[in-house]
Formats: C-alpha cells, structure tokens, sequence
C-alpha cells in the first residue's frame, strides 16, 4: 500500500551504517537465519536501535536518507532536527532515498538503553543489552531467544518454522531463559511443551 520495498542483506545494513557512532543490530528473520543457517524467504531487512537514539540515526542518515515514522499504519516524515520526537506509540522507521524511490530499511525502535533492554509486550521481562545480541561475521544480531520471544504471539507459520530451526541449537541457557519469559510474558504458550521437554 505505501509502495515497493528494495531488497537488502545484513551486509547492506553494516556498510551503510559503517561509521555509525551509535548502537545497532539485525533482528527478524535474518537473525534466525544467521543463527540456524537455514535460508528463509525475506520481506525485508529489520535493522534495529535503541528507541533513544532515533535522533541520532536521523541526523546520521541526514542527506542520504528521507527518515520516516510508520505509527499505527500512518507514515509521518521526520523533518528537521527538532521534529524527530517520536510517539511511544511508534515502533519503527522507514528509510527511503527519495519519495520516488522504493522504501530500504525498516528500522525497529527497541526498548532497550545502552545498559537495559526492555520486552515491549511486558517490562517484567528484561536483560542486559549485551546480553540480548550476538556477532557473527562483524555484524551484530539479536540472539535467537529473544527473536523468538518476539515472534510468539504472532504464530504465523514462518515464526513457527524459525521455532522449529532454533530450537535444537539452543543452548540451555537460551532455552531456559525462553521458557522463563514465556511463562511470564505468555502463559500457555504451545512452545512451553517443547522447551519443557
């Protein structure tokens, strides 16, 4: 409906963000594929920061890239520097060079500070930031059980497929943490039966 997106990889993502002072990370379903290595299909590429440093992205991109706030199925260009206060309600920006160009990257805002992160979907459930990525071929990625935990409540058939790839490669400090804050963010998850067995 907003128009077509152009396909990228997690080697996109580090040279355009090579100088970038600030924290980044791959999440979506790339992460599962770096983790499993297990190719999958792709929508797009799910670049990722800290919710506090959208003004920061938004001044590095500044020139190259339109940023946009997508909120609530409305898209809203950020214009200038003292526009890029965001709603707590937005949870991703688009990037585009151009309104006559396909849209890049989909950037996700994450709950998280340079110390914390935050699950959105309850605050109960938290992790040191180091803690929640992983790097592999100098790029870093969300580790696995924090995708999945991110994937559970949509249950479409690709989360579950990433599920099935994770699963036998978890160690048992991911598995057990999954199944923690399963139990705690979603109680009666059909994943619970697995990682209990």
């Amino acid at each position: 409906m907003y128009g077509p997106w152009q396909d990228h990889t997690p080697a996109d993502a580090a040279a355009l963000l090579s100088d970038y002072p600030g924290l980044w990370w791959i999440a979506g379903g790339w992460a599962i594929e770096a983790f499993t290595g297990v190719p999958r299909q792709h929508g797009d590429l799910d670049v990722s920061i800290p919710r506090s440093d959208a003004s920061l992205l938004h001044e590095y991109l500044a020139d190259r890239f339109d940023v946009w706030a997508a909120d609530s199925d409305t898209l809203r260009p950020l214009v200038g520097q003292a526009d890029t206060a965001l709603p707590a309600t937005c949870e991703n920006l688009w990037l585009r060079r151009s309104g006559a160009d396909p849209w890049e990257y989909d950037v996700i805002l994450m709950d998280a500070t340079r110390s914390t992160w935050h699950y959105k979907r309850d605050e109960r459930v938290s992790r040191r930031t180091d803690e929640i990525l992983w790097n592999t071929g100098g790029i870093n990625y969300l580790r696995p059980e924090i995708q999945l935990l991110h994937k559970a409540p949509g249950l479409r058939p690709k989360d579950q497929e990433d599920f099935n790839a994770s699963l036998p490669l978890l160690d048992d400090v991911a598995r057990t943490w999954l199944r923690s804050a399963l139990e705690l963010a979603h109680p009666g998850h059909p994943w619970l039966t697995e990682l209990h067995a």
